[in-house]
């Protein structure tokens, strides 16, 4: 058993996206969920999950609960520790030095030494509303995604989705290494950088010369291999029937705008209609519920995950798969 210290606050659309890497996922406190297995690599690109600590026990949140549960564990490590304590989103109101403290003087009568340096082991104390959740951390994720943001790439338009929101996407349609991730409405191409970073092939097309080019000059940049990247209509794409593994794209928003001659609502509506024909699965967002376009489509909506982005806009993503 494993458990896992999510970011953001939306714990609901941080376990779907830590379900790519691990088992089902159970939120047992705010910013705390349990898992029965992971995969360390995959761990390693989530975007809203910190960590991921091999659970030694749980109990309510306090110290001396957390201190019976650490002298009836049998603990089979050996060497340096360091004890890090959290307060969870401040729910707890535990005094976390004190924890760490009281912990650490515990794994010094075992016969740990204490290194807060480079430690061989760091033991997680995670207190999070009435759950204390004791662990050895086994994966702490890649955080570079600031590096990345939006303002700051080669290309850089208005309205482009932040990298760490564009990493959840890519997880959610499964981006990974053997897997080809189409967008058929790339933009600056963030979710195809991201995409790739997993380990994706990756393939875009827009239906504006701009964005091609900029999102080649943004892929260029952060991916090693050439981009495949290409100036299509997102509701007449040349490409076969199920030509890829997997579908993501952010749709336009307004339902007013004009595209290619079209409203925003029709060209949604034909590129979900293109999509089912070219993946088996897919992740569309938009600034509002698709799930009547999309099953029109054939789309089966397994979870539609509202993401607040400011007053006026809200992103949802749908997660879409074929209809049996």
């Amino acid at each position: 058993m494993y458990v896992l210290e999510l970011a953001g606050q939306d714990d609901r659309f941080a376990t779907a996206e830590a379900a790519t890497a691990t088992s089902d996922c159970e939120v047992v406190a705010p910013g705390l969920a349990l898992t029965g297995a992971i995969d360390p690599d995959r761990v390693d690109g989530l975007a809203f999950t910190h960590r991921a600590s091999e659970l030694i026990g749980r109990a309510d949140a306090s110290i001396a609960s957390a201190e019976a549960v650490l002298e009836g564990a049998s603990l089979d490590r050996t060497g340096s520790v360091a004890v890090r304590a959290r307060d969870v989103r401040s729910t707890a109101g535990v005094d976390t030095r004190g924890a760490e403290r009281a912990l650490g003087d515990i794994l010094v009568d075992r016969g740990f030494s204490i290194d807060l340096d480079a430690p061989d082991h760091e033991l997680r104390a995670l207190f999070a509303d009435d759950v204390c959740a004791l662990g050895w951390l086994v994966v702490e994720t890649e955080r570079g995604y600031s590096a990345r943001a939006p303002t700051d790439k080669p290309f850089f338009q208005p309205g482009s989705m932040d990298p760490l929101d564009a990493r959840a996407v890519a997880n959610l349609a499964g981006a990974a290494s053997g897997v080809t991730l189409f967008d058929p409405m790339c933009g600056t191409g963030g979710i195809l950088v991201e995409a790739g970073l997993r380990g994706a092939t990756v393939i875009g097309a827009d239906a504006q010369p701009r964005m091609v080019a900029g999102a080649r000059t943004n892929l260029e940049h952060y991916l090693d291999v050439a981009p495949a990247l290409f100036l299509a209509d997102a509701g007449r794409l040349p490409l076969g029937d199920r030509a890829v593994d997997a579908i993501v794209f952010d749709t336009p928003y307004g339902r007013q705008s004009k595209i290619a001659g079209r409203s925003a609502e029709d060209l949604v509506a034909a590129a979900l209609q293109e999509a089912h024909r070219v993946a088996d699965r897919g992740v569309v967002i938009g600034d509002r519920p698709l799930e009547a376009p999309a099953t029109d489509a054939g789309w089966t909506v397994s979870a539609i995950y509202e993401r607040p982005v400011h007053r006026s806009l809200t992103r949802y993503v749908h997660v879409l798969g074929q209809s049996v």
